[in-house]
């Protein structure tokens, strides 16, 4: 090939991003298509080779040697082959240049368009490989163009959608922006590879935190569970197996500055960091903050399926304060529907005063087994804790002496648990398909606030046990 055409090959393989040999191999398969539609036949068997030098292809047919010829598009007689080749043999293949002189210039036309369906195919091919790999990953995008129900992204020189349903509610876009977005997952069409990109999804919170946080990143706090509602506010489970790393105080960062710019990134997203707990109840209780639990009564502890093929899940009973009730609702449900994403349960909310009867018909239902209550102390959360803004990691609350003169209530509640056993005795199956059940029950606040307390931007849940 001529020092030209070598240029113009390593200036397509520039601006295309694929390689030499794509270019060099779609070139010769145009070639050999134009011959076929010009001289030859569809299914003769084509050979175009491409030497340095040279400014035109040099076009083999390829014949199987035989001693009668039935078809001479495909076979060719060994006395002919001998005049080509005095070496051919029956059953050897040949080689028969058939370039038509001065083809060189009619085949670049022909094969135009048959080039640049194949470039085109190698460039998205190329673009599937580099973008394969990189599911769940965190990729920078810019905006392009924006429409009422997607906008336009350019990522890594590749034009990508993203729709209405993947953008965070709220959140303004415009040409130039820089936005971070979360892929998940990469497939290869016939339109070539398509990214599904998005902006909602609880992946983009995970991958946020790892890259605000070094904690996170290198695994020392490891996150347990995520609760999303996108543009709004988020629920962040967090756990460390270091006894020295506080995982609340290593998620805020000094002065909040860590959280903030997560939240930044996020719209103005609410992002609540909470400990991770193992017990099931702990984990209930601090996922509902800021509102205070009351009691809560594990149903069933494990997802199964019953022997009707129903799937039965995760189930638990909370009880409040009737004052506690709209802030553990949350505005339009979210605070509970969180909760429940986060710890994986379904809850039903109850009023604290509904306990006593819904121990006796659920102990009813377990077949008159007898319910264990535990009691716990727990003192309300301090105002100037509840009021603190993100980024003031929570000071633990110093113990309170317990009131001499406790309550008529609290003395009923005790004299109750005293005369019941120590130990959790196992409940009888029962036959409308409920399991062992657990309870906590946490003892009322002392005094409650005459003004609900302030919701904190991160919310951090210690409770104290006498």
């Amino acid at each position: 090939m001529k020092a030209t055409f070598i240029a113009a090959i390593n200036q397509i393989c520039s601006e295309k991003n694929v390689s030499p040999e794509q270019v060099l191999e779609a070139v010769k398969q145009a070639i050999a298509t134009a011959y076929r539609k010009d001289f030859g036949n569809r299914e003769q068997e084509i050979r175009v080779e491409l030497n340095e030098g040279n400014d035109e292809p040099t076009i083999l047919l390829i014949k199987e040697i035989v001693d009668d010829v039935d078809n001479e598009n495909f076979e060719i007689s060994l006395a002919d082959a001998k005049k080509i080749k005095s070496e051919s043999e029956v059953g050897d293949e040949i080689e028969i240049d058939v370039t038509p002189e001065g083809y060189g210039r009619i085949a670049a036309q022909s094969a135009k368009q048959v080039i640049l369906q194949k470039l085109q195919e190698a460039e998205k091919q190329s673009l599937y490989e580099m973008f394969k790999d990189r599911e769940e990953e965190l990729l920078t995008a810019t905006v392009t163009k924006v429409e009422p129900n997607w906008i336009t992204l350019e990522i890594e020189g590749m034009a990508v959608s993203l729709p209405w349903k993947e953008q965070i509610p709220g959140e303004h876009y415009y040409t130039g922006k820089r936005i971070r977005v979360y892929l998940d997952k990469v497939e290869l069409t016939g339109k070539g590879p398509q990214l599904r990109i998005s902006r909602t999804n609880s992946g983009l919170v995970r991958k946020l935190l790892e890259l605000e946080i070094p904690e996170v990143r290198n695994g020392d706090v490891d996150i347990k569970s995520i609760a999303r509602d996108p543009g709004f506010r988020s629920k962040v489970a967090v756990q460390s197996d270091d006894a020295r790393i506080d995982p609340i105080g290593a998620c805020v960062g000094q002065k909040g500055v860590r959280i903030q710019a997560v939240m930044e990134e996020l719209n103005g997203e609410r992002v609540d960091m909470i400990e991770w707990s193992d017990d099931p109840i702990k984990l209930i209780s601090t996922a509902l903050q800021p509102a205070a639990i009351s009691a809560v009564i594990i149903i069933n502890n494990e997802e199964r399926i019953d022997d009707e093929g129903r799937r039965i899940k995760k189930r638990a009973a909370v009880f409040v304060e009737e004052a506690q009730r709209p802030m553990a609702i949350g505005k339009k449900g979210q605070n509970i529907r969180l909760a429940t994403d986060l710890t994986s349960f379904e809850l039903d909310m109850y009023n604290y005063e509904e306990l006593p009867a819904f121990k006796a018909k659920l102990a009813e239902l377990q077949g008159g087994a007898e319910i264990i209550v535990q009691e716990l102390n727990t003192e309300p959360e301090e105002e100037e804790a509840k009021e603190a803004k993100i980024g003031k990691q929570l000071k633990k609350e110093e113990p309170k002496e317990e009131d001499p003169k406790p309550t008529e209530e609290k003395e009923e509640v005790t004299e109750e648990a005293s005369a019941e056993p120590a130990v959790e005795e196992e409940a009888k199956k029962a036959p409308a398909e409920e399991p062992v059940v657990k309870e906590e029950v946490k003892e009322e606040a002392e005094e409650a606030s005459d003004e609900t307390p302030e919701v904190p931007e991160v919310t951090e849940e210690k409770e104290e046990k006498a």
